[in-house]
């Protein structure tokens, strides 16, 4: 998705890439930390409409513009259940793990008091932590005719992308998968060019 008005923005605000990396205090970072795990307990319960309510609004306009509309983005989400059962596959954990990386976007200006007087100056509005995940699922292999049907689990690396205005701590997401950097800037035009994102990987940690 383009979004016209960063143009604007980069044009009336002195602003660069490279000055939004910032350590977030350790309350915002543990807010978002247990948000995301939060969220991870309601879709291994199989609330996966969590994922649409809670998702960051620019970004789910863009899936439900991909998915053909928000009524069909709802309706494919509401299909995975049983989806996942029809092809043998159970969530069995979702939970952040590993160190947060934070970052502060959304450039503005804000009116202060300094020795009597009001003046302007630029601030940011908005956190964006980024929170690598692990998620496991149980699969089960295609049965074969006399033999117990076998089961691997399947560890997958990942992270999500928290998202708040400033002093709130009510978090909506951004889910890594297939996320590059440069989505990322395209919504937070702040966020330094050499960024880099958490892992993603995925290898199967057991069998039976």
């Amino acid at each position: 998705m383009r979004f016209l008005f960063l143009s604007a923005l980069l044009c009336l605000l002195p602003v660069t890439r490279g000055q939004a990396q910032a350590a977030a205090p350790v309350e915002v970072t543990n807010s978002a930390v247990a948000a995301v795990k939060a969220l991870g307990e309601q879709v291994v319960l199989g609330k996966h409409e969590v994922a649409i309510d809670r998702m960051y609004p620019e970004w789910k306009e863009r899936a439900a513009k991909r998915a053909g509309g928000m009524e069909k983005l709802q309706q494919q989400l509401a299909k995975i259940p049983a989806q996942m059962a029809q092809q043998g596959v159970q969530l069995i954990s979702f939970q952040p793990q590993g160190v947060p990386t934070s970052y502060e976007v959304l450039p503005g200006k804000e009116v202060v008091e300094e020795n009597g007087k009001k003046v302007e100056k630029l601030i940011h509005k908005k956190w964006i932590v980024l929170i690598p995940t692990v998620t496991e699922y149980r699969i089960a292999q295609p049965a074969q005719k006399g033999v117990t049907p076998k089961f691997v689990v399947i560890r997958s690396t990942g992270f999500q992308v928290a998202v708040s205005d400033k002093e709130k701590n009510d978090w909506t997401f951004i889910d890594g998968v297939g996320l590059t950097v440069a989505d990322l800037q395209r919504l937070f035009i702040t966020l330094p060019q050499n960024m880099e994102l958490p892992p993603i990987a995925r290898k199967q940690v057991q069998g039976k």
